[in-house]
């Protein structure tokens, strides 16, 4: 976002939500920087600056506040073609894909040059890549310093490190203590078998329909919705090892939080599973913004969110069994796939016995394989071609991929039309802007049966075309 610092000191002054991880304050009488919401005492005007990020704030020499905690701040979303990219690579980064690696694997990885992505997301950011990874390794090991009983040396790997002796230098030096003296004022926290996190939002949150939708959609023995509770299993490789366990993610009473709890068996990959749940439950989501966007139709139902997906393989796979059927018989469909092909996993829940398998797993079946599930034998090959270009990369499923790119290749595998490409778009790219115009649901709510007519009314709903079909879906249910 553009600074303007008068608007910043306001939002401060007031504690706005609306801009909690958009910026963050520098106090220069302090040396420390907070979120928008901090609960201490306002400062001065002349005491403040503003940065668009936390890594831009600690390289300009500040120091995280221990009470506001800039590393529970929500994401920022964004449609515009360069800050995407940016905010790719921070994804990237996030994710701790790019752990141990340079900038040229992460440009490798969005399929741009090493000066084009500097360029952007120093733009974007204020500081370089190598800087931003920085302070994403060392926010992540004071947040796991603060809420797990982890050691000391385990959290510096699960954080990115190298090697304990360099994470406790750079954090006595970035922090001005070292982290047993970080946990030392942190909370005592109890050994256990999981871990828990809290993650923030941006209010409104619909939590109750965005459950309602995942409810529908679930894989049985993958995921399941329990009263007002999440839970599913996840598989995560990293560094030539497959990690699986499971999560449960519920709405926090009072705050604008949700509460995550993590399987120790995901210790070394927390940074990818907080990752995965901050853009399934659409956490950088800018209610206001979008509903003002969308117009006055979508206003009394600013809570509804864009959901997007554990595993862009399994989301996909997800599409192509429910084309031209119902969601029940798709996800009934779905069931059977895990059940057959993915392996087993221990959760405390009976429900949840099942990690859905990976690409390169179902590429290596045959045809017939997935047809004796009763899938008919025309999305059995297109499950298994989808499979096969995960597999050899040529297909990448994330919100890292470019999308037009994405959309081009999904299209050239035969089962795979608009509808299918633009689903997987919405929820597996996070692509605000997808819109699968010829979805029944979709023209139905428009009161449309000609599909360009639909395409040139959503013209004025972008770049949140995306946000605009969960609000069709819903109004057909009221």
């Amino acid at each position: 976002m553009v600074l303007d610092q008068q608007s910043c000191y306001q939002a401060v002054k007031s504690h706005d939500a609306r801009f909690d991880g958009r910026f963050f304050t520098g106090v220069t009488s302090t040396g420390i920087y907070c979120r928008p919401v901090c609960s201490a005492r306002v400062p001065k005007r002349e005491h403040c600056r503003f940065f668009g990020s936390a890594a831009a704030a600690e390289g300009a020499g500040f120091r995280p506040c221990l009470r506001c905690r800039p590393e529970l701040a929500p994401g920022n979303a964004s449609v515009d073609a360069s800050q995407r990219l940016a905010q790719a690579a921070a994804s990237l980064i996030e994710d701790g894909i790019a752990s141990g690696n340079g900038l040229a694997h992460i440009a490798a990885q969005l399929n741009v040059t090493d000066r084009h992505l500097r360029r952007v997301f120093e733009a974007q950011f204020g500081v370089a890549p190598v800087a931003f990874a920085q302070t994403q390794r060392l926010l992540l090991a004071k947040r796991l310093l603060t809420d797990t009983a982890m050691s000391a040396t385990d959290v510096a790997f699960a954080s990115g490190f190298q090697s304990l002796r360099r994470f406790n230098a750079l954090f006595r030096e970035r922090y001005r203590l070292s982290p047993s003296d970080l946990r030392k004022r942190a909370p005592r926290v109890a050994l256990r078998d999981d871990f828990a996190f809290e993650l923030a939002y941006r209010p409104p949150l619909d939590w109750a329909r965005l459950l309602a939708f995942l409810a529908a959609r679930s894989v049985t023995l993958v995921e399941n919705v329990h009263k007002q509770a999440y839970r599913r299993t996840l598989a995560i490789a990293d560094a030539g090892a497959v990690h699986t366990g499971w999560i449960e993610v519920l709405q926090h009473k009072t705050n604008a939080l949700l509460q995550v709890r993590v399987a120790a068996t995901l210790a070394k990959v927390l940074p990818q599973v907080l990752a995965r749940v901050k853009r399934v439950f659409d956490l950088s989501c800018q209610p206001q913004q979008i509903a003002a966007a969308l117009g006055p139709w979508a206003k009394p139902n600013a809570g509804l969110r864009l959901p997007g997906a554990f595993d862009g393989f399994e989301l996909a796979v997800r599409a192509v069994l429910g084309q031209q059927i119902t969601v029940r018989a798709a996800t009934t469909l779905a069931g059977r796939f895990a059940a057959a092909f993915g392996d087993s996993v221990q959760t405390p829940y009976a429900e949840l016995q099942r990690v859905f398998p990976p690409a390169p797993a179902i590429a290596e079946r045959s045809i017939d394989d997935i047809a004796k599930l009763g899938i008919i034998a025309t999305r059995a090959k297109t499950i298994r071609a989808l499979a096969q270009a995960v597999a050899d990369q040529r297909l990448t499923l994330d919100p890292s991929a470019d999308v037009e790119a994405t959309l081009m290749a999904l299209k050239q595998i035969p089962g795979i039309g608009e509808w299918t490409a633009q689903y997987i778009a919405m929820r597996a790219l996070a692509w605000p802007d997808a819109f699968p115009h010829i979805d029944y649901g979709v023209m139905k709510a428009m009161n449309e049966t000609n599909a360009k007519r639909v395409l040139a009314r959503a013209e004025a709903w972008r770049p949140w075309r995306g946000y605009a079909v969960m609000h069709l879906w819903h109004s057909l249910k009221e």
